[in-house]
């Protein structure tokens, strides 16, 4: 199934979510589905990405383990972020009033099917 057609599904189950990104470790994105500006989404995965280096490099220095999942709340927006593997990571942007664990869940299944098609 395409990478397209995946994060539809996610978004589809999310009333309120604003929009989905895969993207490589450089913050390129791969694919994306957004109900926000195109451009707007783009960015918010590049710097997630960053967020995400950021951590794997700390946690790295701590022997932390893998990191799992990241969420950010903002002030109108929470931001959840996964590595797909070493290379991709989704990101996953709602309003905030979406709730997060039905959202993580979802976006959960939503990588598993990802990580199947990228292998």
């Amino acid at each position: 199934m395409p990478f397209k057609e995946i994060l539809e599904d996610m978004l589809s189950q999310l009333p309120g979510a604003e929009g989905a990104i895969i993207a490589d470790w450089e913050g390129e994105a791969v694919d994306q589905v957004a109900r926000i500006d195109d451009f707007e989404m783009k960015i918010l995965g590049a710097h997630k990405g960053i967020i995400l280096t950021r951590l794997r490099d700390a946690l790295q220095r701590v022997d932390g383990g893998e990191i799992e999942e990241v969420l950010i709340h903002f002030a109108r927006t929470t931001v959840l972020i996964t590595p797909l593997n070493e290379d991709y990571f989704l990101v996953l942007a709602l309003a905030s009033k979406v709730l997060t664990a039905r959202a993580a869940s979802v976006m959960r299944r939503c990588a598993a099917q990802l990580r199947r098609e990228i292998c």
